[in-house]
């Protein structure tokens, strides 16, 4: 069965900095535009960053641009997303996903497969 697993998130301070990452079990992921989205409880799912088949193109929401990296890795089968100088305002449980579409888009309904999640807790 085809599963995107997510890892690397945790507990840190501000200022601080994690690499989740994304890989995928039972499908390739090189085929597909690939986004990171963000949750807290009782609140939507929000896109961070997508990133484009090839790589080549990226987007990211205004609220992490120019402290979030996303890229990937075709051969490993891998998304990752690089976050620097991380904020409070940054704790949630983060989640990967393929999009529906070849073009890079930021609403989480262009998404059809998603991984299970991991938490980031980022600490004031």
């Amino acid at each position: 069965q085809a599963q995107l697993v997510e890892s690397g998130g945790g507990v840190v301070q501000a200022g601080d900095s994690l690499r989740l990452s994304c890989a995928a079990t039972g499908r390739t992921l090189s085929n597909s535009v690939m986004g990171w989205f963000r949750q807290n409880p009782g609140k939507e799912r929000t896109f961070v960053a997508g990133i484009s088949v090839g790589g080549s193109s990226t987007a990211y929401a205004d609220s992490v641009k120019g402290r979030f990296t996303i890229s990937r890795d075709n051969a490993k089968n891998t998304v990752y997303l690089q976050m620097n100088s991380l904020k409070p305002e940054d704790t949630a449980i983060y989640y990967c996903a393929a999009s529906k579409f070849q073009s890079l888009r930021t609403g989480q309904t262009s998404y059809a497969d998603w991984g299970q999640g991991t938490p980031v807790t980022v600490s004031s």
